[in-house]
């Protein structure tokens, strides 16, 4: 039997999660449809879910197509909760972009086929909603292939278009050969040449180019009526590359999704890629399985093993967090979107209530590490990072649904990250210098290539001191960077360890241990943010703040009273082209008047206005840099951390 894993993916509100039950009653798996309307939807279990009509949390499914066992993975659609869809990506073999018939491309869309694209990762196209009225063919392929893809391929003719009638019949796109000979040498040298081509030597190009991520096959249909699923589902099967299960050789695989079960205990969903993995086997630094369940036909059941291919949920792992890898996996875990580019406090309405606040969100963050979460224990506060306000109330509404906690939540603020702006070094020599801890450090600070993030490097022999202490170094330094001169996160950053000392283990009579004598990972571990703070002191740092690129769309007659409102925003126009009645802008964006656009744009428009926006680039503020506030003891004041962290030892 072959396997293979399926993402849904989509913008809001285009019915991906009513194409998710349509694929699972097509298949045989339920008898009777779920409606998102009315919140009897398989893959949404969330009550929050049911009752706001959206994904928030990805579900994952089994169905079988033919010889194929397709792992469906149902992902968020709003960009709020982007973070879930990128924990998905990694465990993919291949995916469908639903687009609505009346809407066509969207924001979301544009975003997640840009990363579809660049992953090679193969993606088929349904176009859903053909039974809606204001449904269009011909418009919503030229927008498939002038803003998503050029590769893509029409399989579907529609009649009835816009009523309860439409129907779908294969088609074949008279472009087919065109497209596919930018990929396929014999059929470019046939289709300059004007020689004829079968439809079966056609055919097996687009199955190969589709498997490689090259072509992009287009279906129509509607969820709602099941027209043009069946075609969905061949396609599905033939197009998409489905793997035989490699159950041989050590088990390997990648934790995407964490939640807590009715008994609180924590359970992770794995992908496997190879092997075998079994009850009672033991992952070290996570614990020792203790119960699997494998998805099979639109379920969870239990098992005693799960093998190469499969999708299983893991009881026992108590350690166990998003991205960890069981045995040789696929090297590291990939980040595709970028980070939360905004922060907010959360207040608990009851004071008493701070430390099981800050319990819950720790589970939260289990869920969605993106979340994070940064406790300052000096003003007791919490805080985490942001998407976009919807979250915001989701994570409000989960805490007092799930944990019984009402909170209200600061001001929305963005978060900007910091640069060294050139070359500092400083170093701190054992018994010298008013140096408490017996260690010495020293370390230089400087810039590194843009997205580099940080890139430790070593300027001392491996074994001038134990490994343990060297480590300690490192894991201190890149602890340390997340809050830079004026409170932010220092990314870009090289840090080079130059100097070292320790003090060998020594102990008295009887072997009793020396403490006093003695250097420790902790004596490191103390000591590393002075060092590295003061040699940032001496390098500087520069803060930038996110910047968004943005789409907007409208009508032409009102082009002169949006401009000023963009140059108020601080937003800057790369350029204005007519497109018909409209007028199309694009430009850059401080994030944090993102939201403020968004929510002046329909008075400014008349409703008509479509904006798009998305994360391009950090850019370095201009005037007085923002700070942030300080969580822990605080490096930069010597005198203060000393007494602070010396009491503390």
């Amino acid at each position: 039997m072959k396997t293979l894993s399926l993402g849904i993916l989509a913008h809001v509100d285009v019915g991906k999660t009513s194409l998710t039950e349509r694929l699972l009653h097509a298949a045989g798996v339920i008898d009777e449809l779920g409606s998102v309307d009315a919140g009897s939807t398989r893959t949404d279990t969330l009550a929050l879910e049911r009752r706001r009509g959206i994904t928030i949390r990805s579900a994952v499914v089994s169905f079988p197509i033919g010889d194929v066992t397709v792992n469906l993975i149902d992902t968020p659609g709003h960009p709020d909760f982007i973070a879930e869809v990128e924990r998905v990506l990694d465990v993919l073999d291949g995916a469908v972009l639903v687009i609505s018939a009346v809407e066509g491309v969207q924001a979301q869309t544009r975003v997640l086929m840009r990363t579809l694209r660049r992953l090679r990762l193969p993606t088929l196209i349904f176009v859903n909603k053909i039974d809606r009225r204001g449904a269009a063919y011909g418009e919503v392929l030229d927008g498939i292939r002038d803003r998503l893809a050029p590769s893509s391929v029409a399989l579907s003719a529609v009649t009835g278009l816009g009523t309860r009638a439409a129907a779908v019949t294969p088609a074949a796109d008279p472009r087919l050969a065109e497209l596919l000979a930018d990929h396929d040498e014999t059929l470019l040298a046939a289709y300059v040449d004007d020689r004829p081509v079968t439809a079966g030597r056609l055919r097996r190009a687009l199955t190969r180019q589709a498997r490689a991520g090259l072509a992009h096959p287009v279906f129509f249909g509607s969820a709602i009526t099941g027209a043009g699923v069946p075609a969905l589902m061949e396609g599905v099967r033939d197009l998409l590359p489905a793997a035989e299960r490699d159950e041989s050789g050590p088990p390997s695989g990648v934790v995407f999704k964490v939640e807590r079960g009715p008994a609180g205990e924590r359970l992770a969903y794995v992908r496997m890629f190879s092997g075998t993995l079994r009850v009672r086997d033991t992952l070290p630094g996570h614990g020792k399985v203790t119960a699997i369940a494998v998805f099979d036909r639109g379920a969870a059941v239990r098992a005693d093993a799960v093998g190469a291919g499969r999708i299983g949920l893991l009881s026992g792992l108590g350690r166990v967090r998003v991205g960890d890898r069981v045995g040789p996996a696929r090297g590291p875990a990939r980040r595709h979107f970028p980070p939360p580019s905004l922060e907010t406090v959360v207040v608990p309405a009851r004071a008493a209530d701070r430390g099981a606040l800050h319990a819950a969100l720790t589970q939260l963050a289990e869920q969605d590490p993106l979340i994070g979460l940064r406790q300052d224990d000096v003003r007791r506060e919490t805080s985490v990072s942001l998407y976009g306000e919807v979250q915001k109330e989701v994570i409000q509404q989960t805490l007092a649904e799930e944990y019984g906690l009402e909170v209200t939540f600061e001001e929305t603020t963005v978060i900007c990250v910091e640069r060294p702006a050139g070359t500092g070094s400083a170093v701190e020599v054992i018994a010298q210098d008013g140096n408490p801890f017996l260690g010495t450090v020293g370390l230089r600070v400087e810039p590194g290539p843009i997205g580099s993030g940080v890139t430790f490097r070593l300027e001392v022999e491996p074994g001038s001191m134990p490994h343990t202490f060297m480590r300690a170094v490192e894991e201190t330094a890149r602890q340390t960077l997340r809050q830079g001169l004026h409170g932010w996160e220092v990314i870009d950053c090289m840090v080079t360890l130059t100097h070292t000392g320790y003090w060998a283990r020594q102990s008295h009579s009887h072997g009793v241990f020396d403490k006093s004598m003695s250097s420790t990972a902790g004596d490191f571990r103390d000591l590393t943010p002075l060092v590295l703070m003061d040699a940032l002191k001496r390098a500087g740092t520069r803060v930038h703040e996110p910047l968004h690129r943005f789409h907007l769309e409208i009508p032409a007659d009102l082009l002169g009273g949006v401009l000023p409102v963009l140059s108020r925003l601080r937003a800057v126009p790369a350029g204005s082209l007519p497109r018909g009645d409209a007028y199309v802008i694009d430009g850059t964006v401080p994030a944090a008047r993102v939201h403020e656009l968004e929510r002046a744009l329909p008075a400014l428009t008349r409703g008509e206005g479509v904006l798009e926006t998305a994360f391009d680039r950090y850019q370095r503020v201009s005037g007085p840099p923002p700070s942030r506030r300080r969580v822990g003891h605080d490096p930069r004041d010597r005198k203060e951390y000393l007494l602070r962290v010396v009491r503390l030892v």
